[in-house]
């Protein structure tokens, strides 16, 4: 009986000593730092919002798209593009122009296309038609939950995570 008591007290001292070890939770944004990024925020989140580019480079491809699962692509391309990148789904801005490109098959979730590390960066909510034939692409798109975080983000809602 005396052991028991002695064990159960070494164990509930252990479990204090492990908890005294955790970090605290982290805490979100200070009311000031949203405040001082709510324009920056928004202005962002209208951009994520719609996806409208030209390519220009070597390729031939089609694809079209109604979110992750309901995709379908095929072809090869290799390009610098401009224009609206689309949605961030993190939060440091993607640039309007620079390279990309996009090699393979897809249908649905059976996906054997590659970008190397420069593929378009379609969201998985994403909408939108894409082609490119010899020398000359366009993508176009829009993100319905991206229409939901730039409405909640007047609210300071920010379903997607990506506001600074």
């Amino acid at each position: 009986m005396k052991t028991a008591a002695i064990l159960a007290a070494g164990l509930m001292i252990c479990a204090l000593q492990a908890r005294a070890g955790e970090e605290p939770a982290k805490e979100g944004p200070s009311v000031a730092h949203r405040i001082l990024l709510y324009i920056p925020n928004r202005v962002l989140d209208v951009f994520d919002m719609v996806r409208a580019r030209v390519r220009l480079g070597p390729g031939i491809a089609v694809g079209a798209r109604v979110t992750d699962y309901a995709d379908f692509y095929v072809g090869s391309y290799l390009s610098v593009y401009a224009g609206l990148p689309g949605p961030r789904c993190r939060r440091m801005p993607r640039l309007p122009v620079g390279l990309e490109t996009q090699t393979g098959v897809e249908v649905s979730v059976a996906d054997a296309a590659t970008g190397l590390g420069l593929d378009p960066g379609y969201s998985k909510t994403e909408i939108g038609l894409g082609a490119h034939v010899l020398l000359i692409g366009a993508d176009i798109g829009i993100d319905p939950v991206e229409i939901v975080d730039f409405l909640g983000g007047f609210f300071l809602w920010d379903p997607r995570k990506d506001d600074f």
